[in-house]
Formats: structure tokens, C-alpha cells, sequence
């Protein structure tokens, strides 16, 4: 009884690997035999040979022919006198098809203009001679990766889906990535102008014989922006800021400043808007205003506090009159150096030519005593960071 079970039991497993078997053979068989022929190569690292490997063993792994060994296809090449290294035409690729015994061949060429690099593949069908499918996708010209290139190029010609990630960073260069190791990073040098109005402008421009910097109504700014990712998703992506500045030598003055900043960038067109404290050390003093140019320097005349000097000398002891005015701290180029702050915020785009990225700024910090508007530019060149 044992014996009759162990029999039936190896019938039944032999019959199952069978009709597997024969299951996989004729999937294989539905699916059309190509042939990858001639492979053009111009200004890449890799030959015409290296680059048609490329493209047969992606064809492979995507499952979707049955491609035809290279051997094979060298061998029937060789027996037929066909050159395949310049068998790139039409009638060429066709006539080898025909003579191999496949259903479809594909050909197609890989070149480097500048900054791209080009790939465009073709599947011919042999026996209506039409080209049936057909991709050309210009890539970031950065060679150590093209071998994932040429699996986007096979997976947009087969209409396969592909990684958008690996995408984004070798065709998309203009969209932000979807990886925090591929920010797009604005480090680099900053400079522009800024211009004060209200009673900051009438300092800064003020004589310094009573408190004022002779300075120009507008200033130049120069510094460097240093920033740091810590979200990235997509098309957004926020960050913080470090901007050291120096202001004001077109006035012969020397004005520190430091700005911190929380960014956020936004969508494909490098759009951001930024706010943050800034910090400068700034002359400030103790003073009034003379509002009824009891002084004698004009109504409103601004004068440190111990400039009061008014005696009143109706008695037989003159005095010193106490002073009317409330005292008030201002800007003051006579005065003590004290740390100011303000709040900044900004709105900006970045441009972008290939690797070379231009932010440009513009920028309103709201005070008490004044506002201050501004813009400022830059520029950085990005490299692109290997696919790992």
C-alpha cells in the first residue's frame, strides 16, 4: 500500500513540473525574439560594443522579449558577413533581422553634446519593416551613471514605469529632488543694496556733529550665504540660513551684520520666502528732542542728553532747568555700541543655466524708526551627487 501511495505520489509531482514546464515554454515562446544590433557611441567612455551590452541586459531584465543571445548574434553576423559595429541604417538593421531569424531588432545610438548626453533606441519590426517603438531622452551628461540611463531610456521605450527619483536626478535637473542627499544647495557668495527710510534714513544720512554717519541714503551689502537641509519633500523643502554681511564702505563705514533665516523653496520654478532675527552692532544714545527749539537748533533737533543746558536765571542763584522732554535711546554716531536686532523676511527665485544657480532676493525688515528694503544676489555652482 505504502509502495502504490510513493508512486502516485512521484506521477502526480512529475506531472506538475511538466505542465510548468510547458507553461513557461509556451510563455516564452508568445513572447517576440529580439535582436540588439548596432549600438552608435560618440564622445561617452564606453564603445559600441560596451553600450549594446548595456542595452541588452536591461532588455533582460525587464522580461518583456526574448532577447537574443550576443553570441548568437555574432555568430550568425559573422557566417553572413555583416558588420554589426556599422550596421546602424534602416535597410542594414532589417536584412540582419531577416537573415537571424528574429522578430524584432533594435538599434539606436548614444552621444554626448556639452552638458547632455543623448540616448535614442528604436524597435523594428522585421517583418513590416515600421519602426514599432521608439525613445530619445536627453540626459545630465554625467557618465559613471549611464547605465541607469540606458534603463530609463528601455523602460520609456517599452512604457514601462519608471523611479522618479533616479529620474529627477538625471533628466528633471530643473525640479527639486526627492532625496535629502540631493537638495539643491545655495551656498556661495551674496551681495546687493539696501535702502532705510523714516527717522533710521534721517540719522544714517544726518551730520555727525549731531549724531548723524554721513552716510549715503543706500547701501551696499556684500557677504556669503551658508544653509543647511533638514526637510526635503518633493517640491518643497525647508532649511536654515546663515548670512554673515558687511555694509556701508561705499560710506567709508565698516557695518557687521548676522542673519539667521528658516527658508522654505517651493515647486519646479525655485520659488522661497525666508524669515529670520538679524543682529549689528549699531552707536546708540541717550537723548531728546527739542520740540519747541528751546536750543535754538530747529524745532524737533535731536540732542544727547547732556547737551540740557538751560539755567534760569530770573533769582538771585541761577539753576539748571529740569529738562521737559522725555528721554528717549536712538541711532547716535557719538554714542555706546549696543546689539540691535530686526526681523527680516524675504521673498526669492533661483535661475538656473545647467549646474550654475542665480538666486536673486528681495527683502523688507520693519522697525520702530524705520524700515528697510533691499534686494540680493548670487551664485553657485551645483554639482549633482552620484546615485548610490
Amino acid at each position: 500500500m505504502k509502495t502504490t501511495i510513493k508512486k502516485v505520489g512521484t506521477i502526480l509531482l512529475l506531472i506538475a513540473l511538466f505542465s510548468t514546464s510547458n507553461f513557461v515554454n509556451a510563455q516564452n515562446q508568445t513572447k517576440p525574439v529580439v535582436a540588439v544590433l548596432g549600438i552608435d557611441s560618440k564622445g561617452i567612455i564606453q564603445d559600441s560594443e560596451s553600450v549594446g551590452y548595456m542595452v541588452r541586459l536591461e532588455l533582460e531584465k525587464q522580461n518583456y522579449y526574448n532577447v537574443m543571445d550576443k553570441y548568437d548574434v555574432e555568430e550568425g553576423a559573422i557566417k553572413n558577413n555583416i558588420d554589426i559595429k556599422s550596421c546602424f541604417g534602416k535597410s542594414c538593421v532589417v536584412a540582419a533581422g531577416k537573415i537571424l531569424g528574429v522578430d524584432k531588432v533594435i538599434t539606436g545610438s548614444v552621444e554626448s553634446f556639452g552638458e547632455k548626453i543623448v540616448i535614442s533606441l528604436k524597435v523594428i519590426d522585421v517583418k513590416t519593416e515600421l519602426v514599432e517603438k521608439q525613445d530619445a531622452t536627453e540626459y545630465l551628461n554625467i557618465q559613471p551613471e549611464l547605465q541607469k540611463m540606458i534603463m530609463i531610456s528601455v523602460q520609456r521605450m517599452l512604457g514601462i514605469e519608471q523611479d522618479m527619483n533616479i529620474v529627477n536626478l538625471l533628466i528633471n535637473y530643473d525640479a527639486p529632488i526627492e532625496s535629502p542627499r540631493t537638495q539643491l544647495n545655495l551656498n556661495g557668495p551674496r551681495m546687493g543694496g539696501s535702502m532705510m527710510f523714516g527717522d533710521a534714513a534721517n540719522v544714517l544720512t544726518g551730520k555727525e556733529s549731531q549724531g548723524g554717519y554721513n552716510m549715503f541714503p543706500v547701501m551696499f551689502d556684500f557677504g556669503w550665504q551658508k544653509e543647511w537641509q533638514y526637510l526635503s519633500a518633493g517640491n518643497f523643502q525647508a532649511l536654515v540660513e546663515f548670512l554673515p554681511m558687511i555694509s556701508g564702505m561705499e560710506s567709508g563705514k565698516f557695518i557687521p551684520s548676522i542673519t539667521f533665516l528658516n527658508g522654505f523653496r517651493m515647486g519646479k520654478g525655485g520659488w522661497e520666502f525666508a524669515f529670520g532675527p538679524s543682529f549689528r552692532i549699531v552707536k546708540k544714545a541717550y537723548g531728546f528732542y527739542d520740540e519747541n527749539n528751546i536750543l535754538g537748533e530747529g524745532e524737533n533737533a535731536w540732542h544727547m542728553e547732556n547737551e540740557w543746558n538751560v539755567m534760569d536765571t530770573s533769582g538771585q542763584y541761577p539753576f539748571l532747568v529740569k529738562n521737559p522732554y522725555p528721554i528717549t535711546k536712538r541711532a547716535d554716531s557719538r554714542g555706546t555700541a549696543f546689539l540691535s536686532t530686526s526681523l527680516i523676511f524675504g521673498i526669492g527665485r533661483t535661475f538656473k543655466s545647467g549646474y550654475l544657480n542665480i538666486p536673486v532676493n528681495i527683502f523688507v525688515s520693519p522697525r520702530k524708526e524705520g524700515t528697510t528694503v533691499g534686494f540680493s544676489f548670487g551664485f553657485n555652482i551645483q554639482k549633482k551627487k552620484h546615485i548610490k
